[in-house]
């Protein structure tokens, strides 16, 4: 042990003495803030290293269950598998290094801190009163008079006691001066020791761990390689083999699957064909049928369970069909019901007729049933038949084709704003498609800027794809991005921090900063119909049906691909005036005109550069009767436009001067699928003119039985909800069934309703 001060010393008492002492004591003290600070700094690398090892586990097991994921593959396995339990053994040195720090160090230096040094601090007030006590006695007999003997007497006596005292705690102050001294430098540098030598044992462990797996290392690094040079191999072969099919005449689809009952997966045929539903709007859906195990059935997706259009082969029958307006049409008869299905080519169409007809004359010859059995199953799917009412054909679930139809459409293949590949969200007001960064930043907007919806997780109606067809990125950010050369401002990319790319949004759609400015904007707020239109709305006013509006050339004549902006087609369309028409300059129109003109001729790429220059969608014409950029898309019959002015907030039951909101005027229209659009979207039914007639009035006055339909179900249904009360449905099966049925034929086949609306038999 190193003798700190000297015990001689200490009975002297003597300045070099205290000085001694003042310095051990200003020593400790530093000592004392430093191992406290370094207690704390060991907390925090403990704390910190217990995170980081957790942390570690978790990457570890997400490496073992990749590796189970990937358990067809047993390269990737054994790889995942080998790495993971190595990561794991080095993780379970390390926790064993943060045990050792906290025992060796943490709680050591502590112990130190709390009980030795504690301890030398009260051995050395003992000392301090000791010296307090010693100097008062001293005072005390160097004051006492030479002639008061008793005085001399005890101030002698005192000073004896005193002095005794102080240098018994003295001797003691020294010895816990020389023991901490000691301990100190012992419990540090053995606290040291055991933290090096368990870093030691955890870079041996580990450099072990790792050594094991240098075989394998350089035997996997190998096979890497040799992945590489087989990948681009295949790739060169693929891409030959893609442009030789390119140069072949791709333009047919005639591909049929040979009958063969014998094929070892079990089925005989399989392929593509529409189904015919057995509702009452008798709607085609398009199917993947297949028969085997002696049935005819179809799915709509592969995970889907297929549906039987015919229990057993053995009690059908298959017939072309020649009464149908579709052609390549064939009949599968049985007992219970008489499906009807249509192929793409009288070729399929025969082959799957000749394929039914072996597999019926296969299952006879492979089951063989006695006629008593086999009347008992046909009046078994009769019954079933009957008693099952006959339910309504399947409808298309739109949110599985949605996303493959938007992202058809030139430039939706990118994010809108960041250019992300692959967006699966849209924007439905604006018709484009986003990533997910900035579909949460444009619903961050709110829905009066941008209105967001998933296109795989959503269901999507279909005037919603239909309009979301009609847009596209390219269109919008040729009117959004229209000035973007001239702005400093970066358009952000993929990897942009989500902060530029909220500031670039903002900019484009809240700002409107990147768009051309309209000339002369707002100069001539209205729009005045020419002596010939006046002749129509006349005749229209007695017939009670308005004509279609003639399109003018304007900037909504020109094609959506040319290129040009909204803004420059002003000047290059006055060159084309109607002859039939009076002459009108748009150059100057008020950017509420400009959408009431491309409303009714249905020119997106316009009505959206209108929106953007600050139109109201519910402006009004007072120069044709109050009429709204809704009414004329109406009165084009303009599903799509009439669904964009829905979307971007155009007020449904706003009426012209004659009291004729939107569903007035398709219903004296006929547009049936108009009609349709505006009861899903909340239209009141109930609503009169200034004639005091209503939407059903109008419809059963103007014979049109499928509106008569519409209206009068939309109002039995609202009536139901209100009599159940407020936790009433939001409809019967029959509601929804009717309108989904007449909405897809409003936009996929609108010329059935055309047919429907002018035949009065229906």
């Amino acid at each position: 042990m190193t003798v700190k001060l000297d015990f001689e010393e200490c009975l002297k008492d003597s300045p070099r003495f205290r000085a001694e002492i003042e310095q051990v004591q200003t020593d400790l003290s530093e000592l004392e803030t430093r191992l406290e600070k370094l207690v704390k700094q060991c907390q925090a690398m403990l704390e910190a290293g217990r995170v980081y090892c957790q942390t570690s586990k978790s990457f570890v097991n997400g490496l073992r269950d990749l590796g189970h994921h990937c358990s067809g593959d047993k390269t990737m396995e054994e790889c995942l598998d080998k790495f993971s339990i190595t990561l794991s053994i080095i993780l379970e040195a390390q926790g064993e290094v943060i045990e050792t720090t906290q025992k060796s160090v943490k709680t050591k230096l502590q112990n130190f801190v709390k009980e030795d040094v504690r301890r030398f601090k009260d051995v050395r007030k003992e000392f301090e009163r000791g010296s307090e006590s010693l100097e008062g006695a001293l005072v005390r007999n160097a004051q006492a008079p030479r002639g008061k003997q008793h005085e001399v007497e005890e101030a002698s006596n005192a000073l004896l006691n005193a002095r005794r005292t102080f240098r018994a705690e003295a001797l003691d102050y020294v010895l816990e001066i020389n023991v901490i001294e000691a301990k100190k430098k012992t419990d540090i540098l053995m606290a040291m020791l055991s933290l090096m030598e368990a870093q030691a044992q955890l870079f041996q462990h580990g450099h072990q761990s790792l050594s094991e797996l240098d075989e394998y290392r350089r035997k996997l690094n190998e096979e890497q390689t040799q992945f590489i040079l087989n990948s681009a191999r295949e790739k060169r072969d693929m891409e030959q083999r893609h442009a030789a099919i390119k140069k072949k005449d791709v333009s047919y689809d005639d591909s049929i699957m040979d009958f063969n009952a014998d094929s070892a997966n079990g089925i005989a045929m399989e392929g593509y064909l529409y189904k015919r539903a057995s509702n009452a709007f008798k709607t085609w859906s398009r199917r993947w049928f297949s028969i085997q195990k002696s049935q005819l059935v179809y799915q709509k997706r592969f995970k889907d369970q297929p549906t039987a259009v015919v229990e057993d082969l053995r009690l059908c029958t298959v017939k072309p069909s020649a009464d149908n307006e579709r052609r390549f049409c064939f009949e599968v008869v049985s007992p219970s019901k008489c499906c009807l299905l249509q192929a793409d080519s009288e070729r399929q169409q025969q082959a799957w007729i000749s394929a039914v007809q072996n597999s019926i004359a296969s299952a006879f010859q492979e089951h063989r049933e006695d006629p008593h059995s086999l009347r008992q199953r046909c009046s078994s799917v009769s019954l079933n038949s009957l008693g099952g009412g006959g339910g309504g054909g399947d409808q298309d679930s739109t949110s599985c084709k949605a996303l493959e139809e938007v992202q058809a459409i030139p430039g939706n293949k990118h994010c809108c704003d960041c250019g992300e590949l692959g967006p699966d969200w849209a924007s439905i007001n604006l018709g484009i498609t986003l990533c997910i960064v900035c579909s949460g930043i444009h619903r961050s907007l709110g829905v009066h800027f941008s209105k967001v919806r998933s296109l795989t997780l959503d269901s999507w109606e279909p005037e919603l794809i239909k309009l979301m067809c009609e847009l596209g990125n390219t269109v919008i950010n040729r009117i959004y991005e229209a000035r973007i050369d001239e702005i400093t401002i970066k358009k952000p990319h993929p990897s942009s921090p989500r902060g530029n790319k909220e500031s670039w949004i903002r900019s484009k759609y809240v700002e409107k900063k990147f768009i051309h400015k309209l000339l002369e904007t707002g100069r001539n707020p209205v729009v005045r119909r020419s002596s010939d239109r006046r002749n129509r709305t006349d005749a229209q006013d007695r017939t009670g049906q308005r004509p279609a509006l003639k399109p003018k050339p304007n900037r909504a004549t020109l094609a959506r691909g040319t290129g040009l902006s909204p803004s420059d087609l002003v000047q290059k369309n006055n060159a084309h005036k109607d002859v039939d028409e009076e002459e009108e300059d748009l150059s100057g129109l008020h950017p509420g005109a400009l959408l009431y003109r491309s409303a009714a001729l249905q020119n997106f790429p316009v009505m959206t550069d209108a929106l953007a220059h600050g139109a109201s969608v519910n402006w009004v014409n007072a120069a044709e009767e109050s009429s709204t950029p809704l009414i004329q898309a109406v009165s084009s019959n303009a599903l799509a436009a009439c669904e964009f002015l829905l979307q971007n907030s155009a007020n449904i039951n706003q009426t012209d001067s004659n009291g004729r909101g939107p569903l007035h005027h398709a219903t004296i229209l006929g547009h049936t699928g108009l009609v349709c659009l505006f009861l899903k979207r909340g239209a009141d039914y109930n609503a009169k003119d200034k004639t005091h007639k209503d939407p059903i009035t109008i419809a059963v006055d103007t014979a049109n039985a499928d509106i008569v339909t519409l209206l009068r179900i939309a109002k039995m249904n609202k009536e139901m909800r209100e009599m159940d009360g407020a936790f009433g449905q939001s409809g019967d099966e029959t509601y929804h069934d009717i309108f989904r049925d007449f909405s897809h034929m409003a936009s996929n086949n609108p010329e059935k309703l055309k047919r429907r609306s002018a035949d009065p038999k229906t």
